[in-house]
This record gives C-alpha cells, structure tokens and sequence, in this order.
C-alpha cells in the first residue's frame, strides 16, 4: 500500500518511523511546507521506501494533486488543517486519519462529512492520539463487550518519571493547547444528563505502579465524540493524571486570569496578552528537554453482561525509547494513528464514511498491533 504522511514535525517523523518498518507499506511520501525539513526525516530514517515532497497544505490544488497519489493519508498538521485535509481526501478518492481537534469544532465538521465519504467509498477517521484516539477505540472495544454499558471513567496523563518543583510537570505536547483544557469546561455525563463541570475540579487520588500517589481532575476536550456515540450511559467522564498538588496550583494561575486566551491588559502604554506572557514565562520551566516521559492510562467501561455487573479494565505505562530517544507521547500518539492507517490500507476496517474511533476501530487487533510496538495495554475482567 501508499501512504502519505502530511507534515515532518514529531507526530509526522514518529509515524513514518513505524510505516517504514510495515511489511505491508510499499510507498511513504513524507510532505511538508518545507522540503529541507522533511528530507532531514527521510535521510535521519534510511528508508528506500520513504520520499520528501514539498507541499502548501494551504494551497488546495498542491494539496489535492499530492494526496491523490497515495491510498491512505496520515494527516499529522496542525488541527486546523484537519477540515480541510478531510475535504480534499473525499474530492481525490483516498482514505485519511488525523489527531483531532475539538477547539473551534474541529472535529464536529469533520464528521459532518459522513455521507460524502460514503458516496465516494472513502473512509475518515478523525481524533487518533491518545486522549482523544486510544482511549475512544478501548471504550468501544469495552462496550460491544458488554450486553447493557453504563459508565466510561477514562483517566490519563502525560508526566515526567522524575518531577520537578514547581509544578510537577513537563510539556510533552502543545502549552497552549494544555491551558486551554485547563481553562474550558470539561463534558461529562452524571445520572444520565450531559452537562459541563469547570476543568482542574474533582479531584481524586489514583494510583499506578511504580509512581506511588497521583491526582486526577477534570479537563476539558478528554470525553472528545463519546458522549455522542454513548448518549444512553449513566457515567460518562475523563480525567487527566498528575502529581498531587498539580491542580491547586494550576487553578490559581486560571482565577489570576493567565490562562485566558484573548485577556489583554495595558503595560507601558503597550497592551499584552496576559496569555502570552504567561508561556514566555513557563515554557524553559515546564521544557522536556532530554528528561524521560511516561504515558499512563486506565480506561473503566463498565455494564451488564448476561445479568451480572462486569467491568473491563485496560491499562497502559509507557516510557520514552531510551534507544530513539522518542517520547512516550510520541511513541503512544503517533503509533496510534499509523496502526489505524494501515487497517484501512490491508482492509481490517472496510466501513465508509466518516467515523469517531470508537465506532470504527477494531480494539482486538490495535491491542495487538500496539504491543508489537511496545506499547503494551492490559485487559482485566472484573466481575
């Protein structure tokens, strides 16, 4: 098969890394804005399989004469692309996948392009990273497991291995994407009823091997199409993980209004986004730089099967590639979205349309596909 990867940044490298490795991928175009950049990805990965094309994603005829080439698409751009990208897959006849984003509905007018897809026999999947991605494909997997569902508790985070004042924390993926699921309302469904609690409220404590005590609060965007797929259930939440005391520090900066995306006050007759000054400030703080990375999730889907209350439990760890170096968000977010363009190219998924995850993606076969890669999600049954 021929699978093009839009965009060389890390989620773009991450997923070509692993399409290099398929037996099943012939062809790999690695496309990006800048064509210096993506032959340094294609040189760095010494695949014969692998070739650097300049693309303007903006420009809708480079865009669409590029696509066209391929049988799948990786849509690895930022998510304001993702509208886009879907649009043109269905106009050139070609499958394509993206990581989401649920800022702006993003996401929304994505799956709105259902019928489209369908007609032109193409298939869409939106939101495949981690949280959105693989925590809707093991809710799914959970549930048609599951006779009657009643609850969805997913919880997850991405932390350092070894924390450091003040905040406990390292940015594995966008700042300004953190702050806004920090500062927007988080979607749950409680007895019944969707509604909207502010995020960073509700903390819990939660435990998982190896890390001794950790918190879980609310954030917004983590419940991403599953309230929509799952509208029946009772229980319906996400929380992100943290180390204690993480929440409380992070709600006062939230109340001093640093984290509001358009707040603007006057300095030295200058007016300044209090937003940015706050990144400017944070960022060599909270910078990763060569320090090690975990992934932690636990997904909770529980409901009755054959009359009796029955609870599947997956759980993953994982840790930074010490041997690529690659991040365990990258390893778990790009591996993700690679797996699930390549069931659509050896046809382990053959539904057309748009789809979220959880309604399309074969959880038996990613757990299995995840774990040749080394990121390995456990099930457990609890009756």
């Amino acid at each position: 098969m021929k699978i093009a990867v839009l965009g060389s940044g890390l989620m773009g490298k991450e997923a070509a890394r692993d399409l290099v490795q398929s037996r099943d991928v012939d062809v790999i175009g690695l496309a990006d804005i800048d064509l210096a950049r993506a032959e340094q990805v294609c040189k760095h990965l010494n695949s014969h399989k692998l070739k650097a094309y300049q693309v303007d994603a903006s420009n809708k005829q480079e865009l669409a004469d590029f696509m066209g080439r391929f049988d799948v698409v990786i849509n690895a751009l930022f998510y304001t692309f993702n509208e886009m990208v879907a649009k043109t897959a269905i106009e050139v006849g070609v499958h394509s996948v993206d990581l989401g984003g649920h800022i702006g509905h993003i996401t929304d007018n994505v799956l709105k392009l259902k019928e489209q897809a369908k007609e032109k026999g193409v298939t869409i999947i939106p939101d495949l990273g981690v949280a959105p991605g693989m925590i809707n494909i093991l809710s799914g997997y959970g549930v048609s497991k599951l006779d009657t569902p009643k609850s969805i508790r997913l919880f997850v985070g991405g932390i350092p291995v070894r924390p450091e004042p003040p905040l406990e924390y390292n940015h594995v993926f966008s700042m300004e994407g953190l702050l806004d699921h920090y500062t927007d309302p988080a979607v749950v469904i409680r007895n019944g009823i969707m509604q909207e609690l502010p995020s960073l409220s509700e903390v819990e404590a939660i435990h998982f091997e190896r890390f001794g005590p950790l918190e879980a609060f609310h954030t917004s965007g983590g419940t991403s199409t599953l309230p929509n797929s799952y509208p029946y259930l009772d229980t319906l939440e996400y929380k992100t993980i943290r180390y204690p005391g993480h929440a409380a520090k992070f709600k006062l900066l939230v109340d001093l209004n640093l984290t509001k995306r358009d707040l603007e006050v006057e300095v030295n007759g200058q007016k300044v986004k209090t937003r940015d000054v706050f990144l400017k400030t944070i960022h060599p703080i909270v910078d990763l730089k060569e320090k090690e990375d975990a992934v932690l999730l636990r997904a909770m889907i529980t409901g009755l099967r054959n009359g009796k209350t029955v609870s599947y439990q997956y759980e993953m760890i994982t840790y930074k590639d010490k041997s690529t170096n690659v991040t365990a968000m990258a390893r778990a977010t790009a591996n993700t979205i690679s797996v699930v363009a390549q069931m659509i190219g050896t046809r382990a998924i053959t539904k057309r349309g748009v789809y979220p995850p959880e309604q399309i993606v074969p959880g038996d076969i990613y757990i299995k596909e995840m774990r040749k890669r080394g990121v390995m999600i456990k099930e457990s049954i609890i009756e």
